[in-house]
């Protein structure tokens, strides 16, 4: 009995057996596998780039084509004018741009120094590429973007002194099918004003200037009960910083070209704000273009603002559609003939409403029975460019 409890316990007499593996597989040699293949990753793409004649492989590759242009963007100061590179290919050059698209087009049969773009091209030399993408300037020779895109018209001094009639349809380019309607529709002499948020609105402006109208760009502001009543991306304020209202102003410049001017899109706070309007105002005219206030704002400074800067201006006298109803157009209409009498020209606003498109279409055929000449709103800017 003592010897059975010394004993440890569980322990069987004989040698304990090795416990048998569950299956024969020969071990394999992890480590020379591993090695092999890290050889093989690293290896295969150093022979290809020793043995395959493609020295872009790998490498994301974009072939742009970009003429030099004019790169002076001073704080809404001075316009620097660089000369032009000489060493483009005969040709081209001429750029078309919008949305962040550039595109290069012959300009063989376009003139140099001619005072009317061909066929709803853009000119080069009119363009300066900013951060945002190419925005109007000057040409060196000192051609400007509201005279060399504005559309061929009599004026005051030689209408033989028949009244004329401006209006400027807003709001192309957001919707294609609208706009394109609009542009079909509208006789040639109807100033097309291009809001610039639409997809297509780069290209719908070039198929309204290739249809021979004159075209806009209009810019948000700010208005008083901002931001309830917002204009839009890019709006500038009033209290921003002059930098961060330009840089806003460029984005807006770069959606369309070939514009004569600027039209405000709401913004009776901020044009009636002179310390946060004189700088806009200063590179609108320093960039050859006009600007016209839309006439819903009878606090606006734009006027002395304009005279001061150097540009050309132009003040709508009645909204037309402001009730989007067919009479009410009508009666719109026929104040403003009375004004175009009264004082020899007048400017209507409109919208690109389908109503306004069809009413305005049809008014325009009664023109000439009553002694009235339609003319681009260039045709009635006043001019502070000492012209």
């Amino acid at each position: 009995m003592i010897d059975k409890l010394d004993k440890p316990l569980g322990r069987r007499r004989g040698k304990a057996k090795p416990p048998e593996s569950k299956t024969n597989l020969p071990r394999l040699p992890i480590v020379p596998i591993a090695i092999g293949i890290m050889a093989l990753v690293i290896g295969a793409p150093l022979a290809w780039i020793f043995f395959v004649d493609n020295p872009e492989g790998g490498r994301p590759v974009a072939n742009v084509e970009v003429n030099s242009v004019v790169d002076s963007n001073e704080l809404a100061r001075n316009l620097t004018v660089e000369e032009q590179s000489q060493t483009e290919e005969p040709g081209t050059g001429v750029i078309e741009v919008g949305n962040g698209e550039q595109l290069i087009v012959n300009t063989d049969d376009l003139p140099d120094s001619d005072n009317a773009a061909v066929g709803g091209l853009v000119r080069k030399d009119m363009l300066e590429l900013s951060q945002h993408g190419y925005i109007p300037q000057v040409a060196s020779n000192g051609d400007r973007p509201v005279d060399v895109y504005a559309r061929p018209s009599i004026s005051a001094s030689t209408a033989d002194g028949k009244p004329l009639i401006a209006i400027v349809v807003t709001g192309l380019g957001l919707s294609k099918d609208g706009s394109n309607s609009a542009i079909d529709r509208l006789p040639d002499d109807f100033t097309l004003a291009f809001a610039p948020y639409g997809k297509s609105v780069a290209e719908i402006a070039g198929k309204a200037r290739e249809g021979g109208h004159e075209v806009m760009l209009q810019v948000p502001l700010e208005p008083f009960d901002y931001p309830q009543n917002d204009p839009g991306p890019q709006t500038l304020l009033v209290g921003q910083s002059v930098r961060s209202n330009l840089d806003r102003l460029y984005w807006l410049m770069s959606q369309i070209q070939g514009y004569t001017g600027i039209i405000n899109h709401m913004g009776a706070k901020f044009t009636s704000s002179s310390g946060d309007f004189e700088p806009i105002m200063e590179e609108i005219a320093l960039r050859g273009l006009a600007y016209v206030d839309d006439g819903t704002s009878n606090r606006s400074v734009a006027p002395q603002l304009a005279q001061r800067s150097g540009a050309n201006f132009a003040v709508a006298d009645i909204t037309l559609d402001d009730t989007p109803s067919q009479a009410r157009i009508l009666e719109q209409l026929s104040r403003l003939e009375i004004r175009a009498r009264e004082k020899g020209h007048a400017i209507g606003l409109a919208t690109v409403l389908p109503i306004s498109v069809r009413t305005l279409t049809e008014w325009a055929q009664t023109l000439e029975d009553k002694g009235i000449i339609l003319v681009p709103v260039s045709a009635l800017y006043t001019h502070h460019d000492g012209s």
